[in-house]
């Protein structure tokens, strides 16, 4: 199978990344953390599998669609 792309669905500051490359996520596990308009949104996996790369680092600033990590399905 190809890899995923997980993308961010607002644009913000990258205020918490839960996971680490390697790590084992499932369909809807929290990837990263946005915040936008002082709200965390969450960045939600689309599958399940391994963190293959994470794309973001804490403070960064995003936009909407950015790819923030990669899954090994």
């Amino acid at each position: 199978m190809p890899d995923i792309k997980i993308v961010t669905e607002v644009a913000g500051r990258v205020c918490a990344i839960p996971i680490a490359t390697g790590s084992n996520v499932g369909d809807g596990d929290e990837v990263a953390f946005v915040e936008a308009m002082k709200m965390e949104i969450p960045v939600t996996s689309t599958a399940a599998g391994k963190i293959k790369a994470i794309l973001v680092e804490l403070d960064d600033v995003i936009a909407e669609g950015q790819v923030v990590a990669i899954i090994e399905a």
